[in-house]
């Protein structure tokens, strides 16, 4: 899997996990909803580190704890 496609499962998980909808992550991120779904349908082949940084500050995470998941180890990444 790609990268970006890495990170929007691991955004569904966390997402999931904490009972999140796309909504209520905008609220507590302050990422717009469009950037959210599009990260999440995958339109958006490359997102910037701060986004990525500011919606595990609104899951209560650091970015270690984003990217410590099995989605990122190993062969997982073809990007």
């Amino acid at each position: 899997m790609t990268l970006s496609e890495a990170v929007a499962l691991r955004i569904e998980e966390l997402m999931a996990e904490r009972k999140l909808t796309q909504y209520r992550l905008y609220k507590l991120t302050g990422v717009a909803q469009t950037t959210i779904g599009d990260i999440r349908l995958k339109r958006n082949r490359s997102v910037s580190l701060i986004v990525i940084y500011e919606l595990a500050q609104g899951f209560g995470i650091s970015l270690y704890d984003f990217f410590d998941s099995p989605l990122f180890k190993g062969d997982n990444i073809t990007d």
